[in-house]
């Protein structure tokens, strides 16, 4: 799940009906601090070229895609601009069972829509929202320790652990250091997992430029700058930074498949960069795909980086983990080298048998044998 956020009139309805193909109205005004969080959601199909071919070898299968879900938050506000910060924290509350987070910065300019901090600056958006984040992991962290020094004082154990988990964040913190670049322990990345806090969560910045601004030089600088942030600030994993169109891909993303790629071949793009997001995200949350040809449907599966056959067998079916045997693989790459002919691959010795602690790798074609 990735939470598509940023601040007010930044077009993050628009990219979230430009991923999903809705049509949900696109409001060129901030949400009321008094409005309820309504967040909306949209299951997307990663593209993937590898699983368009093996279907259109057989044809006679079913083709079923791994999915992602993008969910479209209301905007935060910032006490740069004056705004009622109060409605960050119900934001953020529902944003914390996120995988990651899907930050939409606005450069497009339109005078009719109104920046809610009065001038178009990609690069201060991007401060503006590391700061409210931090912000919000330093009230939440402030709050956790109150209650267990509460706790303490009634007589209730608390976790040692977790207190001095908690401590080593809020001094992070309060220095205005994000918690993606303090170095954790195996055991405190643990501990972390039960408090969902928000700075350390993956983080794709996707830049909304306007029409005039595609194929020149405008989105490239701002993207620079941005990525020149997070390296200033010592990450070791810089976010990927995203430049398009919202508007644009919103209206291909409308269109029936064959307009859409006279309208792409127009503007001279190869794809939706709606699929680079998509496919962005999927790496983002450390996810891999292996493929199976069963009687009736050619699938990609979903799995995490680093994922053992006899997981990624119980991915498919249970029964499949349970009784596994063993694993029978042939990389895409491979398979297609040896002219898409299973046979082949096989006299060329590409075809492999895999016990049950063999890594999985991003392409493999597996067909797991299993007796139960």
């Amino acid at each position: 799940k990735l939470a598509i956020t940023g601040f007010s009139n930044s077009g993050k309805t628009t990219i979230f009906n430009a991923l999903t193909g809705l049509n949900l109205d696109t409001a060129i005004y901030p949400t009321p601090a008094s409005a309820e969080v309504k967040p909306h959601i949209g299951i997307v199909k990663v593209p993937d070229k590898r699983l368009n071919r093996l279907s259109s070898l057989y044809k006679d299968k079913k083709k079923i895609h791994t999915t992602v879900e993008y969910v479209d938050y209301p905007g935060i506000t910032s006490a740069y601009s004056g705004g009622d910060i109060s409605q960050n924290t119900r934001v953020f509350d529902v944003i914390r069972d996120a995988d990651a987070i899907v930050h939409v910065v606005r450069v497009f300019k339109d005078d009719s829509v109104i920046h809610p901090f009065g001038i178009i600056d990609p690069l201060r958006d991007v401060q503006s929202f590391e700061t409210e984040l931090i912000l919000g992991d330093l009230e939440f962290a402030e709050k956790r320790l109150e209650r267990m020094e509460l706790a303490w004082k009634k007589g209730l154990k608390q976790d040692e652990g977790d207190r001095e988990f908690l401590l080593k964040c809020k001094k992070a913190l309060e220095g205005e250091i994000s918690l993606r670049n303090i170095s954790f322990s195996d055991k405190e990345k643990m501990v972390m997992l039960s408090f969902q806090l928000l700075s350390i969560k993956p983080e794709i910045i996707v830049l909304n430029i306007g029409e005039a601004d595609l194929n020149t030089e405008k989105a490239g600088k701002a993207a620079s700058a941005i990525e020149n942030y997070f390296k200033d600030k010592g990450s070791d994993n810089v976010s990927p930074v995203i430049p398009l169109c919202g508007k644009i891909e919103m209206e291909i993303a409308q269109l029936q498949q064959e307009e859409a790629k006279m309208f792409l071949d127009d503007l001279g793009i190869s794809e939706p960069a709606m699929n680079r997001l998509c496919r962005v995200s999927y790496d983002t949350l450390g996810l891999i795909s292996f493929f199976t040809i069963g009687k009736k449907e050619v699938r990609a599966w979903a799995i995490k980086k680093g994922t053992r056959a006899i997981k990624a067998a119980g991915k498919v079916h249970t029964d499949m983990e349970r009784g596994f045997i063993r694993a029978e693989t042939i990389h895409f790459e491979d398979f297609i080298a040896s002219g898409e002919n299973m046979v082949k691959a096989r006299e060329k010795g590409l075809v492999r048998l895999e016990g049950k602690t063999y890594i999985v790798n991003n392409g493999d074609i597996i067909n797991f044998k299993f007796n139960v």
